[in-house]
This record gives C-alpha cells, sequence and structure tokens, in this order.
C-alpha cells in the first residue's frame, strides 16, 4: 500500500460509503485500455493498462476455476496516489482480460487501500440469498481531507456477480479504532473454529492484530502479533495462511509481513515467519526473520483465497520497490508503472542448514512455452550462444540441472548473460555451486537513481540429494531468478536503452562425472491475443 509515514494527528471521521466518487475522465462501465507493445512493457508478467498500478488485493479463485486479481489502482497518474482497485481474471494466471475498476472511493478526498476478498459460499454475511458466489471485498477507506492523511479505517462491499461489481455495506466501518495508520487487512475462513479471521496492521505500532467474525460484518479483536522480526519504519500487508509442508502429511501456517521503508537493502522487503495457528493466536516455530525474495524488487505479495491448505498455495508480489517505483522511465515514456511479479506456488520444506524454507517457484510456467530454443540433456562445461531477436514476445524461460553431485563434487559455476547486441548492455545470473548466487542488473543504463542498486546474492545450501538447479524467467524489463526449485527467488526490474536479445549460458569447472543439462524456451506473448487490429487491449467490454 502506498504510504510516506507520518505522523497525523487523528481525524476520527467515520465514512459510511453512501456515495461514491467517480473521477471526471475515467470510464466506470468499461475497462481502461492500453497498449502492451512497448519497449519496457512485460509480455508475461500482468501490468496495468495504463498508469500506476500497486499491491495485489482481494486475490481469488472462484468456484469455476477463474483466478480474479484486484490490485490497488491509480487511474489518472503514472504514480502512486488516488487509490481504487483495479481488477482483472484469468483462467491460467498468464492470459488476462482487464476489468473496469471494481471499487471506488466514497469522497474524492478518500483512497480505498489494500485489502482482500473472500467467496462467502455459506452466505454467513446474509448478503447472497440463495447464492454460493457471492464475494465479499474487505479493505482500508483512507482519508486525505485537504492532502493530508487522516483516519484509516477497514470496511466491507459485496458483489452478487461473482466479484465483477460492488456495493458498499452501508454499515461500514467494520472496524474503525480512531487510527492513522491501521490498515490492509487479510481474511480467511478457519473451519476448526468455524468463524472468520483478520490479520490487519497497526502499522506505526509494528503490530498485527488478530480479529474474529461470524458474520464479515462484526468484529472481535482476539490477539496481537507484535515486534518480530524486521520492524522497519511500519508494518504492512500482513498475509496469514496454511499451506503443505513437502515430504509430511501435515500442514503448517506462515504469517507473512511486508515492511517499508527500513528493508536490509533500502526500501521495501516481505518477511514470514512459520507456525501454528488455533484460530485466535499465531505461535511461530522459532524467532527467525525469512525473506521472501533476495533481490529488491518483490513486496506485499498476497496469497488467493479459494486453494486448499493441502495444495500449494498461490500467490503474486508487487514487483517494485518504493524507493523508485515512481520515478522508473515506463511511466514517461509508455505510460504505465508497475508490474506483478510471475504467479507462484509456493510451499514449506525443511531444508539442510536452514530449517523452515517458504519455497516460491514459478506456476505452471510450461504452460506458456511456445517454442524451444536449446535442449542438451548431457551439456557438461560449455557455452551456449542464442539470439532471441525474433521472438515475438521477447521473453525466455532458462533451466540449468546439476545432477549427480556429492560433497566432494560440489564445485563448478552456472552463467546466464542477456545482452543486447546493439549496446553490448546486459543483466547476468551467476550461481557457483559452493558459494553465493548473484544477480547483478548494473550494466544497464536507461535508469540511474542512487537507490536503485544494483547487485545481489543469497548464500544457498546444497541440500545432499545430488541436484543443483537455476531457473530464470526474463521479460523486457523484468528478471525473476529461482534457485534450487525456489530455495531462494529474486525478482529484479531493469532498464537497459536498447532490448536485450541474445542469451549466454555458461558452465565451467564441473566434475566430468556430474551430468549438466540446459533449456531455453520462448514464451507467449501473453497480451497478443487481447489486442485489436490497433494493437490496443480494450479489455472485456462486455460484462455486465
Amino acid at each position: 500500500m502506498f504510504r510516506i509515514l507520518l505522523v497525523f494527528s487523528l481525524l476520527a471521521v467515520t465514512r459510511t460509503q453512501t456515495s461514491t466518487y467517480f473521477y471526471p475522465g475515467v470510464p466506470t462501465a468499461e475497462p481502461i485500455s492500453g497498449k502492451y507493445t512497448g519497449v519496457y512493457r512485460p509480455r508475461v508478467h500482468f501490468s496495468p493498462p495504463a498508469n500506476f498500478m500497486n499491491d495485489p488485493s482481494g486475490l481469488f479463485r472462484d468456484k469455476d476455476g477463474v483466478f480474479h486479481l484486484y490490485y490497488q489502482y491509480n487511474p489518472t497518474q503514472t504514480v502512486a496516489g488516488n487509490q481504487h482497485w483495479g481488477h482483472a481474471t484469468s483462467k491460467d494466471l498468464y492470459h488476462w482480460q482487464n476489468q473496469k475498476i471494481a471499487l471506488w472511493p466514497p469522497t474524492k478526498s478518500t483512497y480505498v487501500y489494500t485489502g482482500s476478498a473472500v467467496l462467502d459460499v455459506n452466505n454467513t454475511s446474509g448478503f447472497f440469498p440463495g447464492q454460493d458466489n457471492g464475494v465479499v471485498a474487505i479493505y482500508t477507506l483512507a482519508a486525505y481531507e485537504n492532502g493530508t492523511g487522516g483516519t484509516q479505517d477497514q470496511n466491507i462491499a459485496y458483489s452478487r456477480d461473482g466479484g465483477y461489481t460492488f456495493e458498499a455495506y452501508k454499515g461500514n466501518p467494520i472496524i474503525n479504532v480512531n487510527s492513522t495508520n491501521f490498515r490492509d487487512p487479510k481474511v480467511l475462513w478457519h473451519t476448526e473454529t468455524g468463524k472468520w479471521v483478520m490479520v490487519v496492521s497497526f502499522s506505526a505500532d509494528f503490530i498485527i492484530g488478530i480479529y474474529t467474525s461470524l458474520d464479515l460484518k462484526n468484529w472481535t479483536h482476539a490477539s496481537n502479533f507484535s515486534h518480530h522480526g524486521l520492524v522497519g519504519m511500519a508494518y504492512e500487508c500482513p498475509n496469514l495462511i496454511e499451506m503443505p509442508m513437502e515430504g509430511d502429511d501435515r500442514t503448517m501456517w506462515v504469517l507473512q509481513i511486508s515492511v517499508n521503508p527500513g528493508a536490509p537493502l533500502g526500501g521495501s522487503v516481505s518477511q514470514y515467519f512459520v507456525g501454528n495457528f488455533n484460530g485466535t493466536h499465531f505461535i511461530p516455530v522459532d524467532g527467525v526473520t525469512r525473506l521472501t525474495d533476495f533481490s529488491k524488487d518483490n513486496y506485499a505479495g498476497q496469497f488467493f483465497y479459494g486453494i486448499p491448505a493441502t495444495e500449494k498455495q498461490i500467490s503474486f508480489g508487487w514487483a517494485s520497490n518504493w524507493q523508485y517505483t515512481d520515478l522508473v522511465p515506463t511511466g514517461n515514456t509508455e505510460g504505465w508503472r508497475s508490474q506483478m511479479s510471475v504467479p507462484r506456488y509456493q510451499y514449506l520444506a525443511n531444508v539442510t542448514a536452514i530449517g523452515y524454507n517458504m519455497f516460491s517457484a514459478p506456476y505452471n510456467i510450461q504452460s506458456i512455452f511456445s517454442q524451444e530454443l536449446a535442449y542438451n540433456k548431457s551439456f557438461g562445461n560449455g557455452t551456449i550462444l542464442i539470439d532471441y531477436s525474433t521472438v515475438a514476445s521477447g521473453a525466455l524461460y532458462v533451466e540449468a540441472n546439476v545432477t549427480g553431485l556429492t560433497a566432494s563434487t560440489l564445485q563448478g559455476m552456472i552463467n546466464m548473460t542477456f545482452i543486447s547486441s546493439v549496446s553490448g548492455e546486459f543483466v547476468a545470473v551467476g550461481s557457483p555451486l559452493d558459494s553465493d548466487t548473484w544477480v547483478n542488473r548494473g550494466h544497464t543504463y536507461a535508469f540511474e537513481n542512487p537507490y536503485f542498486t544494483n547487485k545481489f546474492s543469497t548464500a544457498a545450501q546444497y541440500s545432499g540429494d545430488g541436484t543443483w538447479s537455476v531457473a530464470a524467467i526474463i521479460d523486457h524489463s523484468i528478471l525473476e531468478v529461482f534457485l534450487n526449485g525456489g530455495q531462494h527467488a529474486a525478482t529484479t526490474t531493469f532498464y537497459a536503452k536498447h532490448s536485450l536479445d541474445n542469451l549466454r549460458i555458461d558452465t565451467s569447472g564441473m566434475y566430468s562425472n556430474v551430468s549438466v543439462s540446459i533449456g531455453v524456451w520462448a514464451l507467449e506473448d501473453a497480451w497478443a491475443m487481447e489486442a485489436n487490429s490497433n494493437g490496443t487491449v480494450v479489455g472485456n467490454v462486455t460484462h455486465i
């Protein structure tokens, strides 16, 4: 959620949403259109049709298997502010159809901040008689009277058409504690207690409040989780999620908290804690702070509601950083800013020498392979050069796998370098099997900023299972790296003066008795089929 942390005088204004403010010139009955053909515009990652996007909000999968992505959206400018909820839908999390704006503010001086959405299949709220597909959005309304930050409180709106249009609850706000730093509710259904559970941030107090409800309208405070891990200047965007434990029949709980500013690398970052939840209290299994990403551009991640706890969970992160998101060149040159990470599968595992670890790997990436550019299952030490300038999407998935390793043969190096044939600019990934894996974006030159630091690394652990793997997705202005099946992940934006269109893969220093396989696949242009003859994506103009 966009905010500059300030200490405001309390403006204890209760804003029952009996009206809606529509900005002049912003479409209300149809989606905002946009072009997805710019040199920086991702073709696989989700980005808004125009203007500015930040946190994913209200993610859910409906009973027909359609994924709904709402997101913090400024429909009038390419900088943060004036938040609404944008909306898009997909059947596979890669091919998206833009929908019309889902949530509007009640007044010009109110923003609709981050929140969540749930399916009220049993009509606990009473909003949906005779329905099993009712959707309730839970969100923060933030007052900005005369441009000055005021009260933040929690509100709900309900949708009787599956999440396309919403009506604000006349009894809003559902929780108002007269605070200027109280935001980002994430709600789940807790089967064992038969109650809804909300985690919400008292951001400046470094507290995650836990509330319970029988009907989504009346909430009772149950407990607090406070002053754990990194605190920075504010806690934001909490998620509480149950997920599977690899190699174990049990599930465990994860509490994810975002911090901004004050990340170890600067700006914004997300951390998580592994533990148990009894319906009212979250108890971590240890005091370890674990980060979701070892680079700098993954924040405010949210998990989809509607995924059974025994299945790998699915999430999106906002692929940017508050230190420079309003300044990156896509706004001035192409009229949009910010993208999401690729969708991620996430689950827990016990990793040698690390302990509990939340794995993060691309969701079903093979479904958008369009062409095999290279594959060699017995590569060994060597170099592959690939010109991908003719790939329509300009996006690739690259994977290197080493097998047959032992503790005594754990050596060698994997390098992936994505290069511009025009300017020589490049981004690179290096993964020595016996040392830290790194990412370098410092040789692209279209954006200079002191906070746009350029090198990141992580200390990965060899698990002892004889394998080592590195995978990467590159998509115009974003690079994502996944180490050892998602044991560690890095999300990195970059801006080159000329498009990167060549790939060099080098493997060296491997023992002859280990096997190295290399694969490179072109990815589909997921937006191309949505564009009209003028190249404009107009979105869904038929849904009522």
